[in-house]
């Protein structure tokens, strides 16, 4: 009998969070360490999932199906292919560095933990479900604990109408797209929820056409897509460091891999119907957010709407409905996922040393977090799309896809699209260099002089961890090229080599 893998990746955390709870409340340090422990054999998991893939078979690995309620065509069925096994990779590594950063949460660290792993095995759940009941049944489960972590472990100023407005959108969303898959279930006929048979059920065009925007926006709103975006940056902002490491890093691939896989996968007609205007859209995420980012004073801010540009090129990629646009945009959720992770990882390191996140009262912290420093300027590097990092292994096969989508004339196509989106790059650089020199050149203004001090080990480890992904990646990027592309080539046979 084949080992249950991926059944020991989706509970490890809600096992470990039930644990957690029978801890004292007053045992802190018993708390963090089975935390750090669970964190730490998630992580070994996902290493061993992601590299045991047999990127030559193809395909999706390391099944396991048992039935649920049958009467009903649900059951417990969950795989690995290209396009999730690096996004169970990029779970584990945010869930083990946002430990690591939250040591010295002290308000109820046992409660914390416990919600925070309750998270992740909604987050793992979604994305190697291969039954459509069960992704929205593990999709609600990593929506709800983000209520209780913003609400009581956020920034006071916002975190109540922060984690209401990031509740209210996205389980909207999630009804919307629930609606799409039960359409979806009935007219099937198949009377399952089995989402690789229901691959082969040849709904019609016009069933597709009118389908898909429902289940597609659905899940994109918690991808952060235009214009039901709004919600992200305030939750960025509201929610505690380890929070907007996952919110950021997890979650919103986890909208963007919904997207593809029960819109673009199970509906490609309708795909290729709405994708063209669709494609507009995500253009205003990259552009938009990125000119947002900009202006931003709140540190926090500037890395929140960067996020919502950054996820506007995943979609554009899923948009492009190309090979080249989806391998990039697959890349792309691994890569944002670990930079965005050591951007809120060092804003917040930042925020508890200085207690405040406006950039023009920050300078000279080079000084007294070299190390952060360096982490900050190699994720400005990913973010800038940089030669020899993950960003630019990630961005270059979107602009490749972009510029060759259909039609492909320059003026009657994407081609201009991919020359708008371009803007983004020079602006995203232009904020980087801006955030760079201010908060960690120059000199420490006085009230921080003797008042800040350098970050312990655990917060050096995570952020060289999550650093040294990234250049891994840009140097030899052969690490995950060939398993997003077997993913890519399963999509584009659905879509019909679209």
């Amino acid at each position: 009998m084949q080992f249950p893998l991926l059944s020991f990746i989706v509970f490890t955390p809600m096992i470990a969070g039930m644990l957690i709870l029978l801890i004292p409340g007053e045992r802190k340090t018993e708390i963090r360490m089975a935390a750090l422990a669970a964190g730490a054999f998630a992580l070994a998991l996902s290493i061993w999932a992601y590299f045991a893939y047999d990127v030559t078979a193809g395909g999706y690995q390391f099944v396991e199906k048992y039935q649920w309620l049958p009467q009903l065509g649900i059951s417990y069925f969950v795989g690995l292919d290209g396009m999730n096994a690096p996004l169970v990779l990029l779970t584990g590594v945010v869930m083990f560095t946002g430990v690591l950063i939250s040591w010295g949460i002290d308000d109820r660290p046992r409660e914390f933990f416990a919600f925070l792993f309750i998270l992740a095995t909604g987050v793992f759940g979604v994305f190697v479900a291969l039954d459509l009941f069960m992704l929205f049944f593990f999709y609600e489960i990593a929506v709800f604990p983000m209520y209780l972590l913003i609400s009581i472990w956020g920034w006071k100023v916002t975190r109540e109408y922060a984690a209401m407005k990031l509740t209210l959108y996205l389980f909207i969303g999630s009804v919307v797209s629930l609606v799409g898959a039960l359409a979806m279930y009935y007219v099937s006929g198949l009377g399952t929820f089995d989402m690789v048979a229901m691959e082969q059920a040849n709904f019609s065009v016009d069933f597709q056409r009118l389908v898909f925007p429902f289940v597609f926006f659905g899940f994109a709103v918690l991808g952060g897509i235009f214009p039901f975006h709004n919600w992200s940056p305030d939750g960025h902002v509201a929610a505690p460091t380890a929070v907007s490491m996952f919110h950021a890093g997890v979650l919103m691939k986890l909208g963007a891999f919904a997207a593809l896989r029960v819109g673009i996968m199970l509906l490609p007609e309708g795909a290729k119907f709405h994708m063209p205007w669709i494609i507009v859209l995500t253009l205003v995420n990259v552009v938009y957010g990125a000119f947002i980012a900009s202006v931003q004073n709140d540190f926090k801010y500037v890395i929140g709407f960067s996020s919502v540009s950054h996820m506007g090129l995943v979609a554009m990629g899923f948009a492009t409905l190309n090979h080249n646009g989806m391998l990039g945009a697959g890349v792309q959720m691994f890569s944002h996922g670990v930079m965005t992770a050591l951007f809120f990882a060092v804003v917040g390191m930042i925020y508890d040393q200085a207690h405040t996140r406006e950039i023009p009262n920050l300078s000279g912290f080079r000084k007294v977090m070299p190390v952060v420093a360096i982490a900050f300027i190699v994720g400005g590097l990913v973010s800038m799309g940089m030669p020899g990092f993950s960003g630019f292994i990630a961005e270059f096969p979107i602009f490749m896809g972009l510029w060759n989508g259909q039609p492909s004339s320059l003026w009657n196509g994407y081609g201009w699209i991919a020359i708008i989106a371009a803007i983004s790059i020079v602006i995203t650089a232009s904020y980087i260099i801006r955030i760079v020199g201010k908060v960690f050149f120059g000199q420490l203004p006085a009230e921080f002089d003797g008042h800040v001090h350098d970050v312990n080990m655990l917060d050096k480890v995570a952020v060289v961890f999550l650093s040294a992904i990234m250049i891994v990646v840009g140097v030899y990027p052969q690490i995950i090229v060939p398993l997003v592309q077997s993913g890519v080539e399963n999509v584009m046979r659905l879509l019909g080599g679209a």
